[in-house]
């Protein structure tokens, strides 16, 4: 279970849907006064160096982030996010890429909260020293983010995101997700949660989606991103995808721009696709 690091998939193709994803979210919770609360269930690091350790064994941001990097004719969304990461990036040469906790740092506002949870204890220390001097605003916990959730729930301001994404490199962890949802939604049913995972071959991940459509939720949205063909051999993933409960109406038709170009250029081999689907309120 502690074997999973990030690092080595930092600013991947996935990293880039699911911080799209969370940015948009954040931004519009942020379009209200009243404060909201970030929940991180695997908080991860919270920032990668690309040009050495674990992410430039692999490289996977070249197939990802990087691709974006130099391009002029971005939506204007898309282009904002690109923009967050240029944050991390000063002086103009890709670097660094920001976790889901530093992405939601940068559209905090004083009043809002964030709650990050990490189990590994390496990056959980690179967590720590990452958000040290952010005071009580952001609490830190080495615990299982799953197990952590249900005493966070409801926030005080009774708004907030929600983010699972396990490293899913134990079958139970597909179970752990819908558990967490379903003990949160009793909870605290108003919130917005965004669940990422995998595109694999395995059932547990092909049956995943459809298992969230279940939930008892009057609205959802679903987005994956599928950029090369599946292996012969069944192994590798070939995307990855975000559910999300309780989306904000606008989301739709932002990632019904966003989606194609993605698809176009983070797609290898001319093989890139996307599912974009929704049930309203």
């Amino acid at each position: 279970m502690l074997s999973y690091r990030h690092a080595f998939h930092a600013g991947n193709h996935a990293d880039v849907l699911k911080h799209f994803v969370e940015l948009e979210l954040l931004r519009y919770l942020a379009q209200k006064d009243k404060p909201y609360w970030y929940i991180d269930t695997h908080a991860g690091a919270g920032c990668y160096e690309l040009d050495s350790g674990y992410a430039a064994q692999n490289a996977e941001f070249e197939s990802g982030i990087a691709r974006l990097w130099e391009a002029g004719d971005l939506p204007g969304s898309l282009a904002d996010y690109v923009g967050m990461v240029r944050h991390f990036n000063p002086d103009g040469t890709l670097k660094l890429y920001p976790g889901s906790p530093l992405v939601a740092l940068q559209v905090l506002r004083e009043q809002d909260r964030m709650r990050l949870f990490e189990l590994h204890p390496t990056d959980y220390t690179i967590l720590e020293e990452n958000f040290a001097g952010n005071g009580t605003q952001v609490l830190m916990q080495k615990a299982d983010g799953f197990g952590a959730l249900k005493a966070l729930l409801p926030p005080p301001s009774r708004r907030a995101l929600v983010l699972m994404d396990p490293p899913y490199e134990e079958k139970q962890d597909y179970q752990r997700v819908l558990k967490a949802l379903q003990e949160g939604l009793k909870r605290f049913a108003t919130g917005t949660y965004a669940v990422w995972y995998p595109q694999l071959q395995r059932s547990e991940s092909v049956q995943l989606p459809g298992q969230l459509k279940q939930l008892p939720v009057k609205s959802w949205l679903h987005v994956a991103l599928s950029v090369q063909r599946q292996s012969v051999d069944g192994f590798g993933m070939h995307g990855s995808g975000m559910f999300v409960i309780n989306p904000p109406w606008t989301l739709y038709a932002t990632l019904q721009e966003v989606m194609p170009v993605l698809a176009s250029r983070l797609g290898q081999d001319g093989a890139g696709s996307f599912v974009l689907e929704q049930q309203a309120a």
